[in-house]
């Protein structure tokens, strides 16, 4: 069953009205508060102010008019398609379609083996990235976590280098500085055969957090942000304040302020080079204000992260957002109804590119494999529910049930072995719906320890590296390799 890419957009929580009237608040933000900026940003302030933004550079403040913005927002593509190393992984990022996939940059994992949570390193990386290449409804990969063993300067190649080893799907992650961004381009070209030819099928994208919340460019990821435009390289313009925080607490001033935020990062990346391949990146969160941290899992995370899929339709720019978070340590059930609450609300809202659905727990700071087992089912269902349900002459089975008659019985008959694999969703075993006995029989597994058994037994499977033999060594001859 083909569940990607499917329409979203039946579940809408803001009114058109609504929406108009949260982008006409985040013009009056940009025009009368504006956005400051870090030190080291004059030269992109210097490109907005020869572009009509007023720029005061003894308060490193800049503010916006709506022409500016919106002519520059116009330039972006409505489409944006990721590519995979097979294009059976290829991403239509365009209208209502929705994809969901991994993300976050976690630093523990509930080790398999002793349940224990410890530090990740780049073993997991890999392992975590190999079991995602097996999960056919997880789309694509976001780096889910942090080698915490290797140097920080040794990341980015490292990073992408695990990633494009176990798996031909898209790959995303962030970089450390401009430098990693070139080692990471020159590896991928490496790996697709030449410049030309990643030219062609970019298979990677880059996430900027080129946003402060509230309001405040960031000197190092706004460059990186650039420079990835120049190469035209994909980009999710990742902003993710909580409300509360570094929002306001109010879900529509939250929504605002992101929208205020994404206007800003879509300018600077048409002004660096029109047409720019980019993803409107609001990620809403809440924070908890009884400890200062974050809350991933609320059902109006999943709320404002549709709506934020109509703010991205309403100036034509596909989105990256998020759902698929807990606050749970542990996969229980608490992690369930968060994930599948949030996953569900933001695929019907119809997000293009939702990550940190498959794997987080404990607020993106812990992942675990049976996690990513459970949520590939979660996915899966959310999926199901958008292909909605076929209604023509086959499916309506008109002449079966003339056939089978008033009184008869229907599990017999052909029709339904044609279509009982395809018209509902099976998932890969994770849910149990074997009788009591046979559960009992089996060891009274719960749905953690099946996910557990499941993961295991991915994972066991022999390794077939996506990177050719010959390309790998000219790789560890250029960079240094870790794993």
């Amino acid at each position: 069953m083909e569940l990607k890419g499917l329409r979203g957009g039946q579940y809408r929580p803001l009114s058109e009205e609504q929406v108009k009237t949260i982008h006409d608040a985040s013009l009056t933000i940009l025009e009368k508060t504006g956005i400051s900026y870090e030190e080291g940003l004059g030269n992109t302030a210097e490109m907005l102010q020869k572009n009509g933004a007023a720029v005061d550079r003894d308060k490193r403040k800049i503010k916006f008019s709506k022409d500016l913005l919106m002519d520059q927002v116009a330039k972006a593509p409505e489409q944006v398609i990721l590519y995979g190393r097979d294009s059976k992984n290829d991403l239509n990022l365009s209208e209502d379609r929705v994809h969901l996939g991994t993300g976050g940059a976690a630093i523990k994992i509930i080790d398999p083996e002793t349940d224990e949570v410890r530090s990740t390193t780049l073993a997991d990386l890999y392992n975590v990235s190999r079991l995602v290449d097996q999960l056919d409804n997880i789309h694509f990969l976001v780096r889910p976590c942090i080698p915490t063993d290797i140097p920080e300067n040794a990341y980015d190649i490292n990073m992408y280098y695990a990633c494009l080893k176990a798996t031909t799907k898209h790959v995303m992650s962030g970089v450390n500085n401009e430098e990693g961004l070139h080692k990471v381009l020159d590896l991928a070209s490496m790996i697709a055969g030449g410049k030309d030819k990643f030219k062609e099928r970019p298979f990677i994208s880059v996430i900027t957090s080129f946003a402060i919340s509230p309001l405040k460019l960031c000197t190092q990821s706004t460059h990186i942000m650039q420079e990835a435009n120049r190469h035209n390289i994909p980009v999710a313009l990742s902003c993710a304040p909580m409300a509360g925080s570094t929002s306001p607490l109010t879900m529509a001033g939250t929504l605002a302020q992101i929208h205020a935020e994404q206007l800003v990062g879509i300018t600077i990346c048409q002004l660096t080079n029109p047409g720019a391949p980019i993803l409107y990146g609001g990620i809403p969160g809440m924070a908890n204000l009884k400890t200062m941290g974050y809350l991933g899992g609320a059902v109006e995370c999943g709320m404002m992260n549709a709506a934020i899929h109509q703010l991205s339709r309403f100036v034509k720019v596909p989105n990256y957002n998020s759902s698929g978070l807990s606050d749970s340590k542990v996969p229980d059930a608490q992690a369930g109804w968060e994930k599948a609450l949030t996953a569900v609300l933001a695929s019907m809202g119809g997000s293009n590119y939702i990550h940190h659905s498959a794997g987080m727990l404990e607020s993106m700071l812990t992942i675990a494999h049976e996690q990513f087992v459970i949520d590939d089912e979660i996915i899966g269902n959310c999926c199901k529910v958008l292909k909605g349900i076929d209604v023509d002459p086959e499916h309506l089975a008109l002449e079966v049930i003339d056939s089978v008659g008033p009184g008869g019985n229907f599990m017999v008959s052909p029709h339904t072995r044609t279509h009982m694999r395809t018209e509902y969703f099976n998932g890969i075993g994770v849910a149990d719906k074997k009788s009591r006995a046979k559960w009992e029989k089996e060891g009274s597994l719960d749905t953690r320890a099946r996910a557990k058994k499941i993961a295991k037994e991915l994972l066991e499977k022999s390794e077939s590296s996506y990177i050719p033999d010959e390309i790998d060594k000219a790789i560890r001859k250029k960079y240094e390799i870790l794993l």
